[in-house]
């Protein structure tokens, strides 16, 4: 029987310290992801990622839901939302039982889960994903389908994200007082790196790096997974607030100016284009407002990029990304639609930069085309890959188990850099 269109539906928000905005998505029989409907509002109420106004934020949401409901001609109850303020954490736990040699079955493999659960320690955080990533098998690493096969000891390492608790409460509070059902809050890099980053660049190694309006994101992925994050309380929004206080502008007018007139780069020209400023009042005694060139705008831009670029490299360099210059980085989120942001990036840091953009979606409207949307877009192809996580499965059966080698993800962090 062909499955219930409800059923198919998925609902994505993103909500962010400059815009709130909403995705309708289906899929269809041959596992394509076809958009339906897309929402975007102001963000009034997020101040770096956290919730600083529940009434505000709530008004958002719910005004950006309901324009995605619109254009998509459904309505919808439930959705996926990103979380993305500083606190995340990544760590490894390992668990291993014994078999005795039998073959192993699907039961071996429940109870295996069941009793990783029970090795996570958040260490007082709130866990957001807790899922098993590879197998053991008699100490043989990288086991994908152990199902079958014969093995004295059988074990899994589990990737467990976990946040500060509060923040991620107020979150969902405040979805759910928009009367919309949670089904799952993720953890922000791990969606958008399934919508900008290749599998293979997941798995030979890629730094992923966000710059929201309000923070910037640092993770790094190996293994196929997200091994590392680091978040920096620095974003776009910065940049605005310099324009804006250096030529007594609104922050209104400061991101136009930014995103009509701004570089990362700057050239020789620049010194004889002219930019209208208007006046941060619109009084009549205000006067006319004043007149600047591009090229004192960049400097202003730079001076900002200058500060951040060295906290990113620090980011890197803390989570083990070092190694040949050939090793990528991937440059999302809104404040990477500055022009010539990646060139600029690629120089600071030494590295290969490339854009991520969303890929994937059927249907995406151009204007959510953008780096901004890639967390928007990973939402969707996060849901859709029905991941197993193990904060629900129940633990059951006897077997003995024992948590080895440690939690935190250092290990494999440490094994992919010797590979360099």
């Amino acid at each position: 029987m062909a499955q219930p269109r409800s059923d198919r539906l998925i609902t994505a928000l993103d909500i962010g310290s400059w815009k709130v905005s909403a995705l309708i998505a289906e899929r269809g029989d041959n596992g394509e992801l076809n958009v339906l409907g897309t929402g975007q509002r102001e963000s009034k109420g997020v101040r770096r990622g956290y919730i600083a106004d529940m009434d505000a934020t709530e008004r958002s949401v719910r005004e950006a839901v309901e324009q995605a409901e619109r254009i998509a001609g459904t309505n919808i109850e439930d959705v996926w939302v990103s979380f993305s303020a500083g606190g995340l954490v990544s760590n490894l736990a390992s668990v291993e039982v014994e078999l005795g040699g039998h073959r192993v079955e699907q039961e071996d493999i429940d109870n295996l889960l069941a009793h990783g659960r029970e090795a996570i320690d958040p260490e007082g955080r709130m866990v957001l994903h807790a899922q098993p990533t590879l197998y053991t098998l008699d100490g043989l690493k990288g086991v994908k389908k152990p199902l079958g096969l014969h093995a004295d000891t059988l074990g899994v390492d589990i990737h467990v994200v976990a946040a500060d608790g509060s923040p991620v409460r107020n979150l969902d509070l405040c979805v759910r007082s928009a009367h919309l059902e949670v089904k799952s809050i993720i953890a922000s890099p791990v969606a958008t790196g399934m919508a900008c980053l290749s599998e293979e660049e997941r798995e030979l190694g890629v730094a992923l790096v966000e710059i929201g309006a309000g923070l910037t994101n640092v993770s790094l992925f190996a293994g196929g997974m997200l091994v590392g994050l680091a978040s920096i309380p620095v974003g776009s929004a910065d940049i605005t607030d310099d324009i804006a206080s250096a030529f007594g502008t609104s922050r209104t007018q400061a991101e136009r100016m930014k995103c009509f007139f701004g570089s990362a780069t700057a050239s020789p020209r620049d010194n004889h284009e002219m930019i209208e400023v208007a006046p941060i009042s619109s009084e009549e005694d205000a006067g006319e407002g004043s007149r600047i060139t591009r090229a004192q705008l960049i400097a202003v831009i730079r001076q900002r990029l200058d500060h951040l670029v060295p906290e990113i490299a620090k980011a890197l360099k803390d989570l083990g990304f070092t190694g040949p210059v050939g090793r990528q980085v991937v440059l999302t989120g809104g404040g990477s639609e500055l022009k010539g942001l990646a060139d600029y990036m690629q120089g600071a840091l030494g590295r290969a930069v490339r854009l991520g953009r969303p890929r994937g979606l059927n249907g995406l409207p151009e204007a959510h085309s953008g780096t901004g949307f890639a967390t928007l877009a990973g939402l969707i192809h996060y849901a859709a890959s029905d991941p197993l996580d193990l904060r629900a499965v129940s633990t059951g059966g006897q077997m003995v188990s024992r948590v080895v080698g440690g939690g935190w993800i250092k290990r494999l962090v440490s094994a992919f850099q010797q590979g360099f």
